[in-house]
């Protein structure tokens, strides 16, 4: 993939040097276990436990007041590789050409300025808006600060364990991240979850599978209007994406973890599912070839 002639984006947070540790504060919860049984033993030590146990999982470390002058996460300062500061660059590059991609479609489809999200790095944990989050859950959008958060070591996690390595890999993950930015900014996030309220899991679970399917689509029509506005494609990159596509597809990643396939547990949709719909913008660049919604077939 061509991209280090690209503009780099000013929308990028790096807080990869501030490494959070699991509980905060500096400090082990294994610290802090005679104080625990003690609470347990009582009523009142009860509530205060329930408290704590609410306010973590709402962001806040009540470890830290154990522990005067450290709040929430210990910043501990970790050195970038030349590796990782190379991905990171990377990264920002991206990000800037789907700030020009979008930017010309807004203008061009409606006439106004493409509103950018901005893109946190970050390393093994982070706190967004949308709550404390782990690098186990991979990149993510929160629609609350219309930000992407994305760990880097994701990238390793792309080649190794799902056997997708590759710059387009990764950049088909950061432009699908972008296409569920989008569709916060075109209702499309806040219409769901208002709907997902009122349906069974099942239901719900087939209503975000649509919701991922679209933002799949959407990372192919950047695709498709980069390479018109860049020239930005290489021999073996749309087959890098789709090996993505395919390595995080729902039936894909259960078989890795129980041997079988659930398809009303699905909530991203199938590797040939989400193949087929990132192709389908590559191959069409329009936002009305991504209607996931009222598509009979998924």
């Amino acid at each position: 993939m061509k991209w280090r002639d690209s503009r780099r984006s000013d929308n990028v947070d790096d807080q990869r040097n501030n490494s959070p540790s699991q509980f905060g504060g500096g400090g082990s919860i294994a610290n802090f276990l005679p104080i625990i049984r003690m609470l347990i033993g009582t009523k009142v030590g009860r509530i205060v436990l329930a408290v704590g146990a609410i306010a973590y999982f709402l962001g806040f470390n009540p470890l830290s007041l154990l522990q005067p002058g450290q709040q929430g996460f210990s910043q501990a300062k970790v050195q970038n590789s030349p590796e990782d500061n190379l991905r990171a660059d990377f990264v920002t590059a991206v990000l800037g050409q789907t700030e020009d991609v979008w930017g010309a479609i807004f203008q061009k489809s409606f006439g106004k300025a493409y509103p950018q999200p901005r893109l946190v790095l970050f390393r093994n944990g982070v706190r967004s808006a949308c709550g404390q989050a782990s690098s186990a859950m991979g990149p993510f959008y929160c629609p609350a600060d219309n930000k992407v958060y994305l760990d880097l070591g994701f990238f390793d996690e792309l080649a190794r364990r799902h056997g997708a390595p590759g710059d387009f890999a990764q950049a088909y993950v950061i432009a699908h991240e972008v296409g569920h930015h989008l569709q916060n900014v075109f209702g499309v996030l806040d219409k769901t979850h208002q709907a997902k309220r009122r349906l069974s899991k099942t239901e719900g679970n087939a209503l975000q599978v649509r919701v991922e399917l679209q933002a799949d689509c959407y990372a192919g029509v950047w695709a498709h209007h980069a390479q018109k506005q860049q020239q930005i494609l290489e021999a073996g990159d749309v087959e890098e994406a789709l090996q993505a596509a395919s390595a995080i597809g729902d039936d894909t990643l259960q078989k890795q973890a129980q041997g079988y396939v659930v398809p009303d547990a699905f909530t991203h949709g199938s590797a040939e599912q989400r193949i087929r719909w990132f192709k389908n913008g590559l191959q069409q660049g329009s936002l009305q070839s991504c209607d996931t919604f009222k598509a009979a077939k998924l």
